[in-house]
């Protein structure tokens, strides 16, 4: 099966290492991307882990790496010698990863590919390995397995659409997962079903969500008014965040706007599409509905405040807090559309009002939790989310209350990462 799977991979690589090279060109990181992911390291890289115990944690993009914060926080805490290695396989995941102060060496993951995997593993050496939700590399794991050096997977979750591709693929999913160390899952649901798909029950464990982990406070006046500043927003005007957006939502948001601005509200856009990349794509479509956008990365340069109609488009990386914590109302997109969702705990965190489509199926429980508090408001489609936005927008006590609400519910839930550390310093010791 596995030498099936090397010849798969490789075939595949005569498309993938083209596709990471222009990737590559357009972030600036095509001679280290492809080579780490081809397990070649330059001897400068790897030093600051040499000599070390090295724990390696891989979280495969920006909300597997996000939810990987407080754990690593806790790991850091718990072992202060260790080297902390973490990797990703995204570009916009990885320069989440480079501004994570408890990592000690950030990678690209290899592609998963036998004699690869073993490359990187005589020279990163780890000593424990955790994967971040439901990410199963075939050969990451059976040389891991090989070298005895533990694998647990944490905040673990089967989603239901993957579930029954799982289920019909248990025959070759089962082998993989018994070579696991121990799972850790957000839910019992999940510990049923990663079960049912051929993991060992004597290693499953339900430690809950790691989201629910996030720390960070609501910033006061003087700070909103300093990024309201930096971001050349006018005093006094209402601000509404559509955060993580895709393709197909973005439309809908931009109808939306228009209409409350033809309505009188006193409104700015932030509109942050998921992708960075999109951006140029995005602006295009806003000016086609007679709507002028200017860059966030370009808005030191502006000269003047922004005004009702335009929208600032966030076309950076690592700064979705801060355009979280200007804002009246946050929207957290890949929801209008069948793409699962995003973390809506994040706006929640800081207090916020939160909306969200009716594609949650990848924030299942958490959107279920924060709909039951009252923190957060779910709507079907653009008429919907156009009243919600305007019955939020015009009434401030509402939105304040919501806020609370789904601030209270992260204390409620809170504790994921001290039952993941229990279960990791059992393996892995002091």
């Amino acid at each position: 099966m596995y030498l099936l799977y090397d010849l798969i991979l490789s075939l595949s690589a005569l498309v993938l290492v083209p596709y990471y090279l222009l990737r590559g060109v357009r972030h600036g990181k095509v001679r280290r991307g492809i080579r780490e992911r081809l397990g070649f390291y330059g001897p400068e890289r790897l030093a600051g882990i040499r000599g070390k115990r090295v724990i390696w944690v891989h979280a495969v993009s920006v909300g597997e790496t996000r939810a990987a914060i407080p754990l690593l926080k806790g790991l850091r805490q718990a072992y202060p010698e260790a080297a902390l290695v973490l990797s990703n396989v995204t570009e916009t995941g990885h320069a989440i990863a480079e501004g994570i102060r408890e990592i000690d060496l950030c990678l690209f993951f290899p592609f998963d590919l036998s004699w690869v995997v073993r490359r990187v593993f005589r020279q990163v050496r780890p000593a424990f390995i955790v994967i971040v939700e439901t990410e199963i590399w075939p050969n990451f794991v059976r040389v891991a397995r090989q070298q005895r050096i533990p694998v647990v997977l944490v905040n673990g979750r089967i989603s239901d659409r993957s579930f029954p591709r799982y289920r019909l693929a248990r025959g070759v999913v089962r082998p993989i997962l018994e070579m696991f160390t121990a799972f850790c899952m957000q839910t019992a649901l999940d510990a049923e079903r990663i079960a049912r798909m051929g993991a060992p029950e004597d290693k499953i464990r339900v430690t809950r969500n790691l989201k629910f982990d996030m720390k960070g406070s609501a910033p006061d006046a003087a700070e909103v008014q300093r990024l309201k500043e930096e971001f050349k927003l006018a005093a006094g005007t209402l601000v509404w965040v559509a955060g993580s957006t895709h393709s197909g939502e973005e439309e809908i948001i931009a109808e939306v706007y228009r209409r409350l601005l033809d309505e009188g509200l006193n409104l700015l856009l932030i509109l942050v599409p998921r992708h960075p990349e999109r951006c140029r794509a995005v602006a295009e479509m806003l000016a086609g509905k007679g709507l002028t956008s200017h860059a966030r990365s370009g808005s030191q340069a502006l000269g003047r405040e922004l005004v009702p109609g335009e929208v600032l488009m966030g076309d950076t990386l690592g700064e979705m807090l801060k355009f979280y914590a200007v804002a009246d109302l946050v929207f957290v997109g890949g929801s209008l559309i069948d793409v699962g969702g995003h973390n809506v705990l994040e706006a929640s965190l800081l207090k916020k009002p939160v909306v969200f489509g009716p594609y949650m199926h990848n924030f299942k429980e958490i959107s279920r939790l924060l709909l039951e508090s009252g923190g957060g408001m779910a709507v079907a489609g653009g008429g919907e989310l156009a009243d919600a936005v305007r019955r939020l927008l015009v009434n401030a006590e509402a939105r304040e209350r919501m806020g609370e609400r789904g601030n209270a519910l992260l204390s409620e839930n809170a504790g994921a990462t001290a039952e993941t550390l229990k279960v990791i310093d059992s393996l892995l010791g002091p």
